[in-house]
């Protein structure tokens, strides 16, 4: 493993593309610092009554917009680095998306399995207790959202605590506080789904540019591609989903228990079950078992997806990866030695600023709803129904003939909620490749797609600091 620290791992890769701009130097380390960080520790009565001290922190990295916007993990590994590295990395992600939120990120060090609900919700409370006294948290200043082992349990009482510890002036937009929630808190459709489908539309345009596939050896779609997934949770499950959906052959899964492969395919919805019967992976019928589950990035596949954690992928097993194509479904699962080293090797990487964008841009699109106090369709829905009908209706009364009830159906459906947001999250994933791309192109192979996607956060950082006219 790298012993590079996180934080500055992602500050090598800001420094490796801010070379290929012209911002003066004091507005370039205005952008890479982390503005604020909040240490907090409290304590916690557990349920036999032991008193234990808690650890946690909200770092805000870039105020060039507001509010900042990040989610909260609960990790045994959490520390102050690696919250500054992902605030950081959300300030890149929002911007290559344009989404406009600055990057924050917050984090309780715990292992979340060891607690129970009730200690988990009495922690959660207090944390946003915490950030409220600071005023780390509120809908025009940071919105946190859920993270690697929180999800809308833990947001609904995050914005329960807000609204019940605000002023009559903020809680007519308190839901906004937070995102992630369930639907009936003011959630939006398509959140659960959002970061994973997003990783398979940034994957699905990746594979769709013919040049890049040809230098791969590869023909151009997703359609026939192997695919393996590391994790199993909210993020790599949908990724999961999405790429067999859309005709990729899922050849291996791996979780933490261990991994599995099987070249002709797994069906990720028996491996599921498999894993809530046996509480494992391992031993899915007619696949490779390996309680090692390392080993699983290094077996034969086009596209690798480490949707898990950071740091998965180093110099010490990078040189025995296949995969052809590294798209990065967690946030910095590839040490900077490690991404040096595939490229070298010619490996695509499609970098996690950009392809688990999804959750933040769904997010967005939430905060938006709770602002309105409009769910999405709501207007627009039965009159664009009505429409559609009545000209199906003109087609078939000019040719004679009738449209197939379940086809008439489905042409005529009005854009519901979970519709306009999927398709928001589509564009926005297909605009920035698109841009990321062209910045690669316009630099003539010199830089990678990870450089582009910080020249074009980077660039868009910056002019934002300039038109409020701290730099001119």
């Amino acid at each position: 493993m790298s012993n590079i620290k996180f934080f500055e791992q992602v500050n090598r890769n800001f420094d490796k593309a801010s070379a290929f701009t012209k911002y003066p130097t004091g507005l370039l380390e205005q952008i890479k610092i982390c503005n604020s960080v909040y240490h907090i520790t409290f304590p916690l009565k557990k349920d036999d009554g032991a008193i234990e001290t808690i650890h946690a922190w909200r770092a805000e990295h870039s105020h060039h917009k507001l509010p900042v916007k990040g989610g909260v993990r609960y990790s045994p590994n959490a520390d102050e680095d690696e919250v500054m590295a992902l605030a950081a990395l959300m300030t890149y992600k929002c911007a290559i998306v344009d989404v406009p939120f600055g990057g924050a990120k917050g984090a309780i060090k715990i292992e979340k399995r060891n607690y129970s609900d009730a200690e988990l919700e009495r922690l959660t409370r207090r944390y946003t207790y915490e950030l409220l006294k600071k005023n780390f948290i509120g809908p025009g200043v940071d919105v946190p959202a859920p993270d690697y082992g929180t999800g809308p349990r833990e947001m609904s009482w995050i914005v329960d605590t807000y609204g019940a510890m605000t002023s009559a002036a903020h809680e007519l937009n308190a839901l906004a506080s937070v995102t992630g929630k369930p639907i009936t808190q003011g959630g939006v459709r398509g959140r659960t789904e959002a970061t994973g489908r997003g990783v398979y539309f940034g994957i699905r345009e990746a594979c769709n540019d013919a040049e890049d596939m040809r230098k791969l050896g590869l023909a151009p779609g997703i359609d026939g591609k192997t695919a393996i997934v590391q994790g199993l949770g909210n993020v790599g499950y949908y990724a999961a989903k999405f790429l067999q959906e859309g005709g990729a052959t899922l050849v291996g899964l791996i979780e933490y228990e261990g991994a599995i492969y099987n070249p002709k395919g797994l069906d990720l919805e028996k491996v599921v079950q498999h894993r809530k019967e046996t509480k494992s992976i391992l031993n899915f019928p007619g696949a490779t078992s390996t309680p090692q589950n390392a080993e699983g990035l290094e077996w034969e596949c086009d596209i690798l997806v480490p949707a898990a954690l950071e740091n998965q992928i180093t110099a010490e097993n990078v040189a025995r990866l296949k995969a052809k194509i590294v798209a990065e479904g967690a946030n910095g699962p590839v040490t900077a030695d490690a991404n040096e080293h595939l490229l070298q090797k010619g490996v695509l990487i499609i970098p996690d600023m950009y392809l688990n964008a999804g959750g933040v841009t769904v997010s967005y699109f939430e905060w938006l709803k709770n602002l309105s106090h409009v769910r999405f369709g709501r207007m627009g829905k039965r009159f664009e129904e009505s429409m559609n009908k009545k000209m199906l209706q003109a087609v078939e009364e000019l040719t004679g003939k009738k449209f197939p009830q379940n086809i008439f159906d489905q042409i005529a459906h009005g854009a519901d909620e979970e519709d306009l947001v999927n398709s928001g999250l589509e564009e926005t994933m297909i605009s920035a490749y698109n841009q990321m791309n062209e910045i690669r192109k316009q630099h003539g192979g010199k830089v990678d797609l990870r450089t582009a996607a910080f020249i074009s956060a980077i660039d868009k950082v910056a002019r934002a600091y300039m038109e409020l006219g701290i730099f001119p």
